[in-house]
């Protein structure tokens, strides 16, 4: 078991490679979180103005990203475009699929949160003179992301979990230069590592995450 699943020369011969991939997982954890954040409040925002002809556009926005596989919006993305003359190299692709897929979930988690603050404060923000978007940003939703900040932590979670879909498109991240190693060594042990190497980073955010849900199950009750 441990000669095909941890050989200690195989993980010595491709460990240059595989923190290559490392590196570029979590430089591409640090773009697509913020982007798809950005992406959300912009989408919650949106979710404050009540008109249909803003409502119900954002609506069906929202249910399509949410509904449609990030996977298929990758390649869609990485290998339909061409075909219309615009080509995107691979990060960029996988920052715009995730911008647009992960944004509506961050999106809809925020829009729960602003919906979780009385009203009654935006009304008394208002009569001190403060404009509807200063309402929002300070006092609104400061409290919004304390109500779903459990939420907003499993979501990024998510979003970091896939990240591992760029090497569909050639994105050099962790488990492509596995998948890399491991077509050259002949052996599970480039996997297995890698297997190891995200666990050892998630699993902190686990535990933040269960300790974040306990805390809100205990304010509650």
């Amino acid at each position: 078991m441990i000669e095909t699943f941890f050989n200690p020369e195989i993980i010595a011969a491709i460990w240059p490679i595989v923190l290559a991939g490392l590196l570029n997982t979590v430089l591409l954890s640090l773009i697509v979180v913020p982007l798809g954040f950005v992406g959300g409040l912009i989408l919650a925002l949106l979710a404050t103005v009540h008109h249909p002809w803003v409502r119900w556009p954002l609506i069906a926005w929202v249910d399509f990203f949410r509904a449609f596989p990030p996977l298929v919006l990758l390649i869609l993305l990485f290998a339909g475009l061409p075909f219309a003359g615009l080509e995107l190299g691979g990060f960029a692709c996988v920052a715009i699929a995730f911008f647009l897929n992960t944004g509506a979930y961050y999106g809809e988690i925020l829009r729960a949160g602003i919906d979780s603050v009385p009203t009654g404060q935006v009304e008394a923000a208002r009569s001190t003179g403060l404009s509807r978007l200063q309402a929002l940003g300070y006092i609104v939703l400061p409290q919004a992301v304390r109500n779903v900040l459990p939420d907003l932590m499993s979501n990024t979670l998510e979003v970091v979990k896939l990240t591992s879909l760029g090497s569909v498109v050639a994105v050099p991240e962790l488990l492509f230069q596995a998948r890399q190693a491991q077509s050259v060594t002949y052996s599970p042990t480039p996997i297995v590592l890698a297997a190891i190497i995200y666990f050892l980073i998630l699993w902190p955010m686990v535990r933040l995450l269960s300790r974040l849900e306990n805390r809100a199950l205990a304010v509650r009750r």
